[in-house]
């Protein structure tokens, strides 16, 4: 009985000394492999968190992140858009680290169903509108990106009952939208806010009312003087940072 030999796979090495060996292509080589490398020889994966920071060749989209992904930390690429399926499927996320990207747009549900989500930072970015916000939020901050008024839901923040960090500064916008009691620190220097209400930080038609939570407030580069409006600080333990003269 004649034993058949296997076959060896040959592989072709090119000779760079010759050009015309240069267009050489090997057999079963993909062109495409380079873009749909997995996510984790793109980036660095330990366990439960994906490093993908300013990723060569260029990032413009959230990779696809293993299921149990909880911290993610994407910054400095060029990702331009968040979709409704780029965390659908990771439910175990509690942190999401996006700065320093081209992000003008992100779909209304992109974070809304991340119910462990509690840190969401989208800083240095393009963004004119916020998308729905995650209901156990603790920090967001939006620094540095193209918001104003009217891209902001007038409820957004009121509704986060947990929310204790709020950095909205270098932004363009005109008020200051309703705020949680949950609040410790919240940034809005270098906007284009001009006025305060007794409202806005306290409880217009109570005298008594003290907010303990709140423990820094940033206004300083906005067109408005702080002096002018005593009341609206009246229920704080420490005045805002900002221009009083």
């Amino acid at each position: 009985m004649e034993v058949k030999k296997s076959k060896k796979k040959v592989i072709l090495s090119q000779d760079y000394d010759n050009p015309a060996d240069k267009d050489v292509e090997i057999p079963g080589a993909d062109p495409k492999d380079d873009e749909d490398l997995p996510t984790c020889l793109m980036c660095v994966c330990l366990t439960g968190s994906v490093y993908c920071e300013d990723v060569s060749p260029d990032m413009t989209t959230v990779p696809a992140l293993p299921q149990e992904t909880a911290y993610l930390y994407a910054r400095f690429n060029k990702i331009t858009k968040i979709t409704n399926k780029d965390f659908a499927n990771i439910a175990t996320l509690k942190r999401i680290d996006l700065s320093g990207n081209l992000i003008s747009e992100i779909e209304d549900g992109a974070f809304s169903k991340l119910s462990h989500l509690e840190e969401l930072t989208l800083a240095g970015n393009k963004l004119v509108k916020l998308p729905m916000l995650p209901a156990n939020l603790l920090s967001l901050d939006v620094n540095h990106n193209l918001l104003k008024t009217k891209g902001v839901k007038a409820n957004i923040f009121k509704k986060l009952i947990k929310l204790a960090y709020l950095y909205l500064g270098d932004n363009g916008l005109e008020a200051i939208p309703p705020l949680p009691e949950s609040l410790r620190v919240v940034h809005l220097h270098n906007n284009n806010i001009t006025s305060l209400t007794d409202d806005t930080f306290c409880k217009g038609n109570s005298t008594h009312y003290i907010r303990h939570n709140m423990q820094e407030v940033r206004l300083d580069g906005n067109p408005i003087t702080l002096a002018q409006h005593p009341n609206s600080f009246i229920c704080l333990r420490a005045l805002p940072i900002g221009h009083y003269k």
